[in-house]
């Protein structure tokens, strides 16, 4: 029996179309088992939430609940851990976002001298804080203009900072 080429050629497709489906199959079960040990690893998963010490005097209970929608989560040690701070790599991303911006501005240690506290209004402004990632997962943090034009401007006179917005 003699096959036709367009059988010929069909045949050659379906094999290379099962040697494709088998590789993305290959492809997406080792990606799943990586997935899955990457769990085992034990950092991002801590969620500390140590107690507050201080806060500072707030110019306003206006100015104190803008900054708890769109900058306590990160910034102080009232963090509501997200379902995904739990799961690799993003444990790893929140952790390290929250850790760091503890060290750089924690409203929940005002004992402690933060060198960038007098550009917190600014970063406001300019729309570098809350950062695009995080305002993305967190719907309550996008302030309107009038809001972030009153937070920025609480958060000068509450830490003392000179100029304008």
């Amino acid at each position: 029996m003699v096959l036709s080429p367009q059988v010929l050629y069909l045949t050659g497709m379906q094999s290379r179309l099962a040697r494709w489906v088998r590789r993305i199959g290959i492809t997406l079960g080792v990606l799943a088992l990586l997935f899955g040990a990457i769990q085992l690893i034990p950092y991002g998963r801590t969620h500390s939430n140590p107690p507050t010490v201080m806060e500072p005097a707030w110019d306003s209970p206006r100015t104190r609940e803008l900054a708890v929608r769109a900058c306590f989560d990160c910034h102080s040690n009232q963090t509501t851990w997200p379902w995904y701070a739990d799961v690799a790599p993003f444990s790893w991303v929140v952790e390290n976002d929250v850790n760091g911006a503890r060290d750089t501005l924690n409203f929940s240690e005002w004992n402690r001298t933060f060198i960038l506290a007098e550009q917190s209004g600014a970063s406001v402004i300019t729309k570098d804080m809350p950062p695009y990632k995080y305002r993305m997962a967190h719907p309550l943090a996008n302030l309107t203009q009038e809001e972030t034009i009153e937070l920025a401007r609480g958060l000068n006179a509450t830490v003392g900072a000179r100029g304008r917005i």
